[in-house]
């Protein structure tokens, strides 16, 4: 029997990887990624999800979006959940969008 994940995920954890999250966005061709849920606002425990929502430069498949989620992951040591504006629930996205912090920006 395995564990979920040993890392306890926080926002400290995010920025120590900045650098390595901000390559893999370039390379993703990623305009926007934004911290949301428990993680955001401070309230994650041990079995948290990290909760990012993702705006791309261009049009991309969901295969591309299921690599990128992937690959934070494991840079990370635990689960990403990435979700695209599109996708989020209209009532909760004036939220989302209100509490979230943004982790990397195109220029």
């Amino acid at each position: 029997m395995g564990t979920k994940h040993q890392i306890f995920p926080t926002k400290e954890l995010l920025d120590q990887n900045r650098s390595e999250i901000r390559e893999i966005c370039r390379r993703y061709a990623v305009h926007s990624l934004r911290l949301f849920g428990s993680i955001a606002l401070g309230k994650g425990h041990r079995d948290s999800d990290i909760d990012i929502l993702v705006r791309f430069k261009r049009p991309v498949g969901f295969f591309h979006l299921v690599r990128l989620e992937r690959e934070l992951s494991k840079l990370l040591g635990v689960t990403v959940d990435l979700v695209t504006e599109k996708s989020l629930s209209p009532y909760i996205r004036t939220q989302v969008m209100a509490s979230s912090r943004v982790l990397y920006e195109s220029a």
